[in-house]
C-alpha cells in the first residue's frame, strides 16, 4: 500500500523483493516477475501478504465495505489452497468462506441465484466463494444437471445479477484458476496416493475427465457473456501453485483500496490476582497426554 493510500497495481512490482510492506515507493509496468526461490523467499513473501490482508480486513470493517470474490477453475487447478492463505491470518467474522454443497430439492426449486444470495456480505464483511452460481455455466452444463432453457435463463441473468451486486456497492471481483491437462493430471495422481487429500477426488472429478473438452468449451462460452466492464474475470495462471497464492493475493489487495489502521501498541496491565481458592484440579476431565514435551 502506498503512503497515499493507493495499492500497487496488477502487473507492476516494488523494487525491493524484501519490503515489509507494499509501500515502498515507484514500480515499473516493464520489470521483469519476481523468482521464487532466486529474487523471493515464499514463505517470507507469503507472510508479507498475510500481514496487509490483515490490514485490508480492518479497513473492510471500519468502513463498512462489502467485498465478494469468486474462486472459479479446473478440478485441482489450486483454488482451496489459494483461500486458504487468505483467510489463515484473518477474522471469520470479518472474512469467511462459502463452498455449498449439491442443492436440497427445496432449493432446485428457488430462483436460481437465491441460495447464493443468502451468503452475500453483510457491511464490514469479505466472503470468498469455493464455486459459486457459474455452477450451472460449469458443471450442471456440461453433466446434464440443468436443461437448456435454464442454461441459457442463466447466462442471460448472471450479467445483470453481478451489474445489480456492483450498483449495489458491492465490490465483485471474479478468479478464474488457469492449469494445464498435464499438471491437473499430476495434481490428480497426488491426491491418489496421499490419504489426506484422497478426499478431494469426488465421482465428479472422476467423470469430469472425460469431458475435458466440453468445459474447456463451456468455460470459453462462459466468458464470452459474462465477462463485462462492470465485472471482469481475473484469469491466475495456477501452473505453480505457490506463484498463484503469492499473485491472487497481491491481485486481491490491488482492488480494495485501503490504508493501514493497525492500530498503536498496547500496555499490556499487570494481572490482578484477588484471593480466590479454586476447586481441587482433580475434579475436571483432563484429555490423556499421549505426546509430552
Amino acid at each position: 500500500m502506498a503512503k497515499n493510500g493507493a495499492i500497487a497495481q496488477p502487473g507492476k512490482r516494488e523494487d525491493s523483493a524484501s519490503s515489509n510492506n507494499l509501500s515502498n515507493g515507484s514500480t515499473s509496468p516493464n520489470a521483469a516477475p519476481l523468482r521464487l526461490g532466486k529474487d523471493c523467499d515464499y514463505d517470507r513473501e507469503l507472510r508479507r501478504l498475510q500481514i496487509e490482508l490483515v490490514k485490508l480486513q480492518e479497513w473492510i470493517r471500519h468502513e463498512g465495505l462489502r467485498v465478494v470474490a469468486l474462486f472459479e477453475g479446473r478440478d485441482a487447478a489450486g483454488k482451496g489452497g489459494a483461500i486458504q492463505r487468505i483467510i489463515e491470518t484473518l477474522n471469520p467474522r470479518v472474512c469467511r468462506v462459502v463452498a455449498l454443497g449439491t442443492p436440497t430439492e427445496r432449493e432446485k426449486t428457488q430462483w436460481y441465484f437465491q441460495r447464493y444470495v443468502a451468503h452475500l456480505p453483510a457491511a464490514g464483511e469479505m466472503v470468498l466463494f469455493d464455486r459459486s452460481w457459474y455452477n450451472r455455466a460449469g458443471v450442471e452444463r456440461v453433466m446434464g444437471f440443468c436443461t437448456e432453457s435454464q442454461y441459457q435463463e442463466f447466462m442471460q441473468s448472471c450479467p445483470e445479477f453481478e451489474r445489480m451486486l456492483v450498483r449495489s456497492g458491492t465490490l465483485l471481483i471474479k478468479y478464474w484458476f488457469s492449469v494445464s491437462d498435464e499438471e491437473q493430471e499430476r495434481r490428480f495422481q497426488g491426491r491418489m496416493k496421499d490419504a489426506t487429500k484422497r478426499w478431494k477426488l469426488s465421482p465428479m472429478d472422476l467423470e469430469s475427465r472425460r469431458h475435458w473438452a466440453d468445459y474447456s468449451r463451456a468455460k470459453d462460452e462462459m466468458f464470452a457473456l459474462t465477462d463485462t466492464k462492470q465485472a471482469p474475470w481475473f484469469v491466475v495462471n495456477a501452473e505453480n501453485k505457490k506463484s498463484a497464492r503469492l499473485n491472487v493475493i497481491r491481485h486481491l489487495l490491488s482492488k480494495v483500496p485501503y490504508r493501514d489502521l493497525t492500530p498503536e501498541p498496547l500496555a499490556l496491565p499487570p494481572l490482578v490476582k484477588t484471593k480466590y481458592v479454586r476447586p481441587p484440579i482433580h475434579e475436571q476431565n483432563f484429555i490423556p497426554e499421549i505426546y509430552q514435551r
